[in-house]
């Protein structure tokens, strides 16, 4: 445990004896803080400055920074992930480009170059449906790690895309309150607290039976092909939940599974973007399904 982390954790911990309300919305404010912002890398810098940047506000005293490459038509959205920034995703864009799409992408409250200290799944979801209001359906939207769930919480609130790709995405909320919690060693007791914060600040108007929010509980509301893309030695968020998301959607989803890659390196491998592309312009059959990104031999085929 980091020292960052071992003092949260004391704190919170020590708090939940005093009073488990107090500390349930402490740990809940910490859940959605990102702890380190990432900047820019060398290679990321050129194209996004190559970009069109607005400011997209979207209620709460929160703005999100957005990226436009192309005139707006045929659009494809990128959605990073948590303590990510749009420009992770900047592998995609050329390709994109030439296929004739435009590419919007945005930095998330807290995150990359746009202010503030924490961001939800509730932000993601408005910043995303804020941008299909202003572009229309999405041809594609490719999301990474958190920007899965923040992505597929739009489309459960109206947002459409005709394809929709997820790269070491996170399929159930669950998941993050778990890694969250053990991380930080929290309390029983406290981690209880921490649910009924989320049901009741992020959950509201969803069934009881529903939340937490997961991937799941979605191929009633999306219709979309979907590709999946996961990495078996991913250790930020693990194969399984690729591999549950896949098999929640069934023949609807294409599941690709990477090695050696892990979390982050997946966005920039040259097999894996030519997967995506592929998809992008082809559909799930592609117009070469015979290989996998990151390997010659078909590994995937069924979605397990």
């Amino acid at each position: 445990m980091k020292p960052t982390e071992a003092v949260a954790s004391a704190v919170l911990n020590t708090t939940s004896v005093v009073s488990g309300r107090l500390a349930g919305k402490g740990a809940f404010a910490l859940f959605h803080m990102p702890l380190v912002r990432s900047r820019p890398r060398s290679s990321e810098r050129e194209l996004t400055a190559a970009a069109h940047v607005e400011r997209l506000d979207i209620g709460g005293g929160k703005h999100a920074v957005t990226y436009r490459w192309g005139d707006g038509g045929r659009p494809v959205l990128l959605v990073h992930g948590w303590q990510s920034r749009a420009s992770r995703l900047s592998a995609f864009v050329p390709g994109l480009l030439d296929l004739g799409h435009s590419v919007v992408a945005f930095d998330a409250p807290g995150h990359g170059d746009t202010g503030g200290r924490s961001a939800t799944i509730l932000d993601y979801r408005d910043i995303v449906s804020a941008l299909h209001d202003r572009y229309g359906t999405f041809d594609c939207l490719i999301a990474h790690s958190m920007g899965a769930l923040g992505s597929f919480f739009g489309l459960k609130h109206g947002v459409k895309a005709q394809r929709i790709v997820t790269l070491s995405g996170v399929c159930d909320f669950d998941y993050l309150v778990e890694e969250f919690c053990a991380e930080l060693k929290v309390r029983d007791g406290l981690k209880v607290r921490l649910h009924e914060e989320i049901r009741d600040r992020l959950f509201p108007g969803l069934p009881r039976e529903e939340v937490p929010f997961s991937l799941t509980d979605m191929p009633r509301v999306v219709r979309s092909p979907l590709l999946v893309v996961h990495d078996e030695d991913d250790t930020r968020i693990r194969v399984a939940q690729g591999r549950r998301l896949a098999a929640a959607f069934g023949d609807q989803a294409r599941l690709v599974v990477t090695s050696g890659l892990g979390h982050r390196r997946i966005l920039a491998d040259a097999e894996v973007v030519r997967t995506v592309l592929d998809f992008v312009a082809h559909g799930p059959d592609g117009a070469d399904g015979s290989r996998d990104a990151g390997g010659t031999e078909p590994r995937t085929a069924p979605v397990e």
